[in-house]
C-alpha cells in the first residue's frame, strides 16, 4: 500500500503530483483507477508544458515500486505511462519520451521476467508512435545491447526462456522501426549495433530449427502457433531488417551473418546458411543483389584455406544467391563471380594435387579422403559456373563464354588463361576438363540467331584447340559444347546415339532455311569444323561415346548449316574418314577402324535421306545391305556391342562393302547437283593448333606451303622468273595491289597438293628448295644492305623431307611464292 500524506500535506502538493496519485488504488488487484486517469490525461494534454515532471514524478514512483517489489503499482505505472503517450503528440513530448526510457530500462535491469516482458510491450508500443519531430540527441544503444541479451536467454524454465526470447526478438524489432523513421537512424546501421542484432535474430532462427530437426516438428508452424514461435519471429524481423537497408550501409547488415555462420561451425553442413541467405536475396531490394555476391566471394577469398567442406559450403551459398540474383540486376559483379571461383577452382587442384604428391607412395585414408572433398569443391564451383551462366541474358552468356574459354589453358598458347605452370601436366588437364564442363553448361540452352553469334572466330579457334589434344574425355567435352552452339531446334535428343535410322522422317527433325549469315559462316569457318572432325576420327583412344560425338556434330552441321555445297563437303569429308579405316596409314586399331566405317555408314544413310536423291538412298542402302550380311561389324548396332568379333585385316574387302565415290557422283549429278569437287580428295591443313594441342602425329614445325605453278618443266618456270633487282623485291615487299593474286594462288596451291600425286609434289618441292637457297645466296652478295635483324628461319617441309633451315627476311619473290 502506498504511503498516504494528511489532508493539509496533500493541498500543498502541486496538481500533477496529486492527479498521478489518485490514479494508484489502494489495493493494485483493482487495477488503475479509470476517471481519475481521464483527469491526468485532460490535463496533460491541456497543460503540455507540465508532460516533463507528470513523466519524472511517475519515473520516481515506478523506481521505487520496483526496488521494493510492489509489482502490482509497477503495472499501474506503465499502464498509466501508455495511455500518455498514445494521448500526447505535442513537442512537449520529448521529455516525457526520455522519462519513460528511463522507466523502461529499469524494467529491462530488472531481473524479473515479468517486469522485462511488461518493458518490452511498453517500449513496442512506443515505437509504433510517430513523432512530430525528430529527436537529434535520443540514442537506443542500452535497448539495443539489452534486448540482443535477451534474445540469447537461458533460463531453466523452457516456458521463461522462450518468454524472454521472444520479447527481446520484439524489442529489437521495435528499435528498428523506430530508428529507421527517425533521421538519425543511420546510427542503428552502425557496425557495433548490427554485430548485435544480426546474430541475436540468427541465433533463434538456428536453436528452433535445431529442435525442429530433432523431434520432426513442421518449421512453419499456423495459426496462433506463429506469434508464439521465436524462430518465425525471428525471421519476420531478419527480414523487415533486410528490406529497410539501404544502399550505403546493405554490407553493414549481411557481414554479421558470415561471422554468426564462421562462430557456429555452420558452413558443413549449410542448410541453415543456404536458408539465410535465401531469406536475404528475397528481402533486399534487387538492386542490390551485387552486394551480397560480393560479400560471399569476399569471404570465400578469406576462406580460401579452410576446410574443403568448408569451401563447398560457402560455394553452394553462392550458387543459391547467384539462382536468385540472375533474374534480376546482378550489376558489376558477372566479371568478379566468374574470376573468382576459376581462381579457387585453380586453387582447389593445387591442394589436391599437393596433398597427393605429399602422400605419394602412401595412399592412406585421410589422403584419399581430401582428395574426394576437393572435387567437391570442384563440382560446387562448376555447378555455380554453369548455372549463373545459364541464366544470364544471352549478350552476357556470348561474354561469359568468352571469358571462360580464354581461361582454358592450352599447351604453348600465351594467351591470358589460369596460371598452371606449377601444376603440371596432371593438374593442367584437371583445369582443362572442369573449364570445359563449366562452359558446357553455361552453353546449355543457348539458342543464337545466327551460328556466328554463337561461334564467332575469337571463340571458335580456342574451343576446338582442345579437340586435338590426345585426351579422350576433353574431344568429348569440346564436341558436346560444339553441339549446344550449333543445335538451334533442339534437335539433338533424336540423334542420341549412333545408329542406322531406317526412317529419318519418323525423327521429326526441325529445320530452317540456311540464312546467309550461315552460308557465309560456313565459307569461312566450314573447313576448320571438318578438319576437327577428320582429326578426330584418327585417335586411337577413341572409345563409343567419341564415335557418337562426332556422329552427331556431322548430323547437325547437315540439319543447322548445309545448303548444296556443303552437302558435297560433308560427303568428301566421310568418304576421307572411309579412306582412314581402309588405308590405315595411322596404324589404327582394328576396332578404330570398324568404328570410323560404321561412323561414315550411320551418316551417310542420315545425309541420303535428308536430301532425298532416290539413286544415293538407293546406293548407300545397298552398302549397308550388303555390310549387314558380309561384314556387320562395318555397322554401329554390331561393333559397338561389347563383345564383337572384329575382323583380322580390311584389305580383302569387296568394294561393295564400301560407298564408292563415282556411285555417289553418278547419283547426284544426275539431280542437279555440281559434283565436280566430289573428284577431289579431302585433305586437311596443318596448322598451329597442332602444336600447341600436343599432337604426336603431327610435325611440332609450322609447315611451309610452297607454291608449285602448274606445269611439269622447270626450266620453263626458272625461264619465266624475273630478274632480282631492288624494284623487284621493293615491288614484292609492297604486296597491297596483289592480294587477289594471292588468294587465286593460295586455291591453286591447294588444288595441287590435293590433286597431284605424292611423289611429284615431293620432287617439286626439293626443287623450289634448292631454287630458294641459290636465290638468297645470290641477295646476299648483293651491294643493298639487309634489314637490321632476320624474322626468323625458315623450314620446308614437304612430306618426309625436311630441308636446312636459312635465315629469310620478311620479302616475298615473284617466281617463289612462299606463303
Amino acid at each position: 500500500m502506498p504511503a498516504r500524506v494528511c489532508c493539509c500535506c496533500a493541498a500543498l502538493r502541486p496538481r500533477y503530483k496529486r492527479l498521478v496519485d489518485n490514479i494508484f488504488p489502494e489495493d493494485p488487484k483493482d487495477g488503475l483507477v479509470k476517471a481519475d486517469m481521464e483527469k491526468l490525461t485532460f490535463y496533460a494534454v491541456s497543460a503540455p508544458e507540465k508532460l516533463d515532471r507528470i513523466g519524472a514524478y511517475l519515473a520516481e514512483r515506478l523506481s521505487r515500486d520496483v526496488v521494493r517489489h510492489r509489482y502490482g503499482y509497477v503495472l499501474i505505472a506503465m499502464e498509466a505511462l501508455d495511455q500518455l503517450l498514445m494521448a500526447c503528440h505535442s513537442q512537449s513530448i520529448k521529455p516525457f519520451v526520455e522519462s519513460f526510457l528511463h522507466m523502461v530500462a529499469k524494467l529491462l535491469e530488472s531481473g524479473e521476467p515479468k517486469l522485462q516482458v511488461l518493458g518490452t510491450n511498453s517500449f513496442v508500443k512506443f515505437a509504433n508512435i510517430e513523432e512530430d519531430t525528430p529527436s537529434y540527441h535520443r540514442r537506443y544503444d542500452f535497448f539495443v545491447s539489452r534486448f540482443s541479451a535477451m534474445c540469447h536467454s537461458c533460463d531453466h524454465d523452457p516456458e521463461i526462456q522462450k518468454e524472454i526470447r521472444i520479447a527481446g526478438i520484439r524489442g529489437i524489432q521495435g528499435v528498428v522501426r523506430k530508428t529507421v523513421n527517425d533521421e538519425l537512424r543511420a546510427t542503428i546501421w552502425e557496425p557495433q549495433h548490427m554485430d548485435k542484432i544480426v546474430p541475436s535474430l540468427l541465433f533463434n532462427m538456428q536453436k528452433i530449427e535445431d529442435v525442429d530437426s530433432r523431434t520432426g516438428l513442421p518449421s512453419s508452424p499456423t495459426g496462433g502457433e506463429k506469434e508464439e514461435n521465436p524462430a518465425l519471429l525471428a525471421e519476420n524481423c531478419f527480414r523487415e531488417l533486410l528490406g529497410r537497408a539501404t544502399y550505403g550501409i546493405m554490407n553493414n547488415a549481411v557481414r554479421p551473418v558470415f561471422a554468426h555462420l564462421d562462430h557456429h561451425k555452420l558452413w558443413d553442413p549449410n542448410e541453415f546458411a543456404v536458408s539465410c541467405f535465401k531469406i536475404i536475396m528475397y528481402s533486399i531490394q534487387a538492386q542490390y543483389s551485387h552486394h551480397v555476391i560480393q560479400e560471399i566471394l569476399r569471404h570465400l577469398d578469406v576462406c580460401k584455406r579452410d576446410s574443403p567442406r568448408v569451401r563447398a559450403g560457402i560455394i553452394q551459398v553462392l550458387l543459391e544467391a547467384v539462382a536468385i540474383a540472375a533474374k534480376g540486376s546482378i550489376g558489376p559483379a558477372v566479371l568478379e563471380v566468374f574470376n573468382t571461383l576459376l581462381k579457387h577452382l585453380r586453387i582447389s587442384v593445387d591442394f589436391e594435387l599437393g596433398d597427393r604428391r605429399s602422400s605419394a607412395g602412401s595412399a592412406t585414408f585421410s589422403t584419399a579422403s581430401k582428395e574426394s572433398d576437393e572435387r567437391i569443391v570442384q563440382n560446387a564451383i562448376i555447378q555455380t559456373i554453369g548455372f549463373f551462366g545459364s541464366n544470364l541474358p544471352d549478350y552476357q552468356r556470348s561474354e561469359i563464354m568468352m571469358f571462360i574459354m580464354g581461361k582454358v589453358p592450352v599447351f604453348g598458347s600465351t594467351s591470358q588463361s589460369l596460371d598452371t605452370s606449377h601444376l603440371g601436366d596432371l593438374g593442367t588437364r584437371r583445369i582443362q576438363i572442369m573449364l570445359l564442363r563449366s562452359l558446357l553448361m553455361v552453353t546449355s540452352g543457348y539458342k543464337a540467331t545466327t551460328i556466328t553469334n554463337a561461334l564467332p572466330a575469337p571463340f571458335l579457334d580456342p574451343l576446338l584447340s582442345p579437340s586435338l589434344m590426345e585426351d579422350s574425355e576433353l574431344r568429348q567435352l569440346v564436341l558436346e559444347i560444339l553441339h549446344n552452339l550449333i543445335d538451334r531446334h533442339d534437335n539433338r535428343a533424336k540423334l542420341r546415339g549412333i545408329r542406322i535410322i531406317p526412317d529419318v522422317s519418323d525423327l521429326k527433325i526441325k529445320r530452317d532455311k540456311i540464312s546467309r549469315q550461315d552460308v557465309s559462316f560456313m565459307k569461312k569457318h566450314g573447313q576448320q569444323l571438318y578438319r576437327h572432325i577428320y582429326l578426330g576420327c584418327k585417335e586411337e583412344d577413341n572409345v563409343q561415346k567419341n564415335f557418337e560425338l562426332l556422329y552427331t556434330s556431322l548430323a547437325l552441321t547437315t540439319i543447322e548449316l548445309a545448303n548444296e555445297e556443303v552437302v558435297i563437303d560433308l560427303i568428301r569429308l566421310a568418304i576421307a574418314l572411309q579412306d582412314i579405316a581402309i588405308i590405315n596409314e595411322d596404324n589404327l586399331p582394328m576396332f578404330n577402324r570398324c568404328g570410323v566405317m560404321a561412323l561414315v555408314a550411320a551418316y551417310l544413310n542420315f545425309l541420303s535421306q535428308m536430301i532425298a536423291v532416290p539413286a544415293f538412298c538407293q546406293h548407300v542402302s545397298k552398302v549397308i545391305e550388303t555390310r549387314s550380311l558380309e561384314a556387320p561389324y562395318f555397322l554401329p548396332e554390331t561393333i559397338f556391342k561389347d563383345k564383337c568379333n572384329l575382323p583380322i585385316s580390311l584389305e580383302k574387302h569387296e568394294k561393295n562393302l564400301f560407298f564408292l565415290t563415282n556411285k555417289i557422283a553418278e547419283s547426284l549429278g544426275g539431280s542437279g547437283y555440281s559434283v565436280e569437287r566430289l573428284s577431289v580428295p579431302y585433305v586437311p591443313q596443318v596448322t598451329d593448333e597442332d602444336r600447341l594441342s600436343r599432337r604426336k602425329s603431327i610435325v611440332d614445325t609450322v609447315s611451309i606451303q610452297v607454291d608449285i605453278l602448274p606445269g611439269n618443266n622447270t626450266e620453263d618456270k626458272v625461264d619465266n622468273t624475273e630478274e632480282i633487282t631492288f624494284e623487284a623485291l621493293k615491288k614484292a615487299i609492297d604486296n597491297n595491289g596483289l592480294e587477289e593474286q594471292e588468294k587465286e594462288k593460295r586455291r591453286l596451291v591447294i588444288e595441287k597438293f590435293q590433286k597431284a600425286p605424292f611423289e611429284e609434289i615431293a620432287a617439286q618441292c626439293e626443287t623450289k628448295a634448292n631454287l630458294l637457297h641459290d636465290r638468297l645466296a645470290q641477295i646476299l652478295e648483293l651491294t643493298i644492305r639487309p634489314p637490321p635483324s632476320p624474322s626468323g628461319t625458315m623450314t620446308v617441309t614437304a612430306g618426309h623431307a625436311h630441308y636446312q633451315s636459312v635465315p629469310v627476311y620478311e620479302m616475298k619473290f615473284p617466281d617463289l611464292c612462299v606463303y
